[in-house]
């Protein structure tokens, strides 16, 4: 599966872009490496990526504008490498639309498992449509329609994007309309991960989530906070 993957890697330091070039390389991976934000923006607008690995202070494009720019299109996971992520930053980034991070100085075990564990829900979310009835295409709920073949996402007839979680825990509001999701529920469902009770994670992306929503159609609420228990589809 390895080889099929192409993943860029955006690192200004030579030494480090080249290590883990190497180490992605040798476990099979194809690399491309940009040295700025402006060589990774022009190799984002010519080629197809399944994954992005990105330090935020670059040169050109900052890391942070990078985020955005990919975020405005894509849904291939995104995983930020960097000495400067505390956790007030870790919460912009993930509302920014970041998959993970990894803090310098950094384990290469740890590299390989987080980008081995963000490919398999990037991979299995992109081909799941595959393995769903014909009949069972598209979920909808008031003016929301989800397309499980095509994976978009229409709300008051307005395409908008969504990262693959987000469209998961859409999806997973829209198979269960009157379910009371806990964070453990979602963050269980759609990381297939134990919840260990860090609240920021799944909190962040509901709010992402609700804003991409609300930005579509302001005169429409669809989910709502069941306080002490959690979330549901607001019949």
């Amino acid at each position: 599966m390895n080889k099929d993957i192409n993943i860029l890697i955006v690192e200004d330091d030579n030494s480090i872009n080249n290590m883990l070039a190497r180490l992605l390389e040798k476990n099979d991976y194809k690399v491309t490496q940009a040295f700025s934000g402006t060589e990774a923006k022009l190799y984002l607008d010519s080629k197809e990526f399944q994954l992005v690995l990105m330090d935020l202070m670059l040169p050109g494009m900052n890391g942070e504008e990078l985020l955005q720019y990919i975020r405005n299109t894509k849904t291939l996971p995104i995983i930020i490498i960097s000495a400067k992520i505390d956790k007030s930053l870790k919460v912009e980034l993930l509302r920014l639309g970041a998959d993970d991070y990894i803090t310098k100085p950094f384990d290469i075990e740890d590299v390989l498992a987080r980008v081995y564990a963000n490919l398999r829900r990037y991979i299995d979310f992109s081909n799941s449509a595959k393995d769903e009835n014909s009949i069972n295409q598209e979920l909808s709920f008031k003016d929301i329609r989800l397309n499980l073949e095509s994976k978009e996402v229409y709300v008051n007839n307005q395409k908008i994007v969504l990262t693959a979680r987000e469209f998961n825990i859409l999806k997973l509001f829209l198979q269960h309309p009157q379910k009371v999701f806990s964070k453990a529920n979602i963050f269980e469902s759609v990381w297939e991960e134990d919840y260990l009770g860090d609240d920021n994670t799944v909190n962040v992306h509901m709010s992402n989530l609700r804003n991409k929503l609300l930005k579509a159609n302001p005169q429409e609420d669809y989910i709502e906070t069941i306080w002490g228990m959690g979330y549901k589809l607001k019949s």
